[in-house]
């Protein structure tokens, strides 16, 4: 057994599939989500359900402390499938919320079960305009406005959070997720700049939970948009990694 491990969004589509790669990796998984319906999609994974609200800091607090994990691995998000433009506006309020307020009490709740190496996801589209491909020094549009204000402070909001525990003897790694596609996100072919497979994307996050020393990395397909070759040279990851490959122990 490599330890346990609290994976946070474990019924979302990345969660759905990094699930079996921890568990085959010889992780002991606690995963979470906020609807009773899907704790047995979680067990049938090989994780223990865990029923919490990022939002309830106190709750949150105690399911993190008696699990005391190993690793904490924050993949929550809150979209309508296939990003509906209809519900996007609404969406994009209660996601940065999540990146923002959710992401402050999961680490805070780790931090006092002594947990100090987290995994999060961030997105591959929040760079400021400027020369391509963007590499993770590219600062953020933080001058952003409207809706992309909100998304991109709640991105930022998230990174500083996690990317602080490296400032204070921890390890905490962002994963800049491009646009996800397959199975669960309601996509089945590429779409956007800078597109990733959903089963890519669990495998970045495996990797980043065993291997990282901290930091951002861009986790994208090849394109003319963003660089992922940080996380190919620090991470081993390929943006051809499936699911069935499996985990090769």
């Amino acid at each position: 057994m490599n330890g346990k491990v609290f994976l946070a969004g474990a019924a979302g589509a990345v969660g759905a599939a990094l699930t079996p790669l921890l568990v085959e990796s010889g992780y002991e998984v606690y995963g979470t989500t906020r609807h009773i319906e899907r704790t047995d999609s979680i067990r049938a994974a090989g994780a223990h359900p865990i029923l919490v609200d990022m939002f309830d800091r106190a709750t949150l607090a105690d399911a993190i402390e008696r699990v005391a994990p190993t690793i904490v691995i924050h993949q929550l998000t809150d979209l309508p499938p296939g990003l509906d433009p209809a519900r996007m506006a609404d969406a994009v309020a209660r996601n940065a919320r999540i990146r923002t307020e959710g992401t402050a009490n999961l680490v805070a709740a780790a931090r006092a079960a002594g947990c100090e190496r987290i995994v999060a996801q961030s997105i591959a589209w929040a760079y400021a305009p400027g020369a391509t491909p963007y590499d993770e020094s590219h600062p953020l549009d933080t001058a952003a406005e409207g809706a992309r204000a909100i998304t991109v402070n709640g991105v930022a909001a998230l990174e500083r959070t996690v990317l602080s525990l490296n400032q204070t003897g921890g390890v905490g790694a962002v994963l800049r997720y491009g646009s996800l596609y397959g199975p669960g996100t309601g996509r089945d072919a590429p779409q956007g700049a800078s597109p990733l497979h959903v089963e890519a994307a669990a495998w970045a996050a495996l990797l980043a939970a065993q291997r990282s020393r901290g930091g951002a990395f861009n986790i994208a397909e090849d394109s003319a948009e963003v660089t992922s070759e940080k996380a190919k040279r620090e991470l081993g990851w390929r943006p051809d990694m499936r699911l069935a490959q499996r985990v090769v122990q």
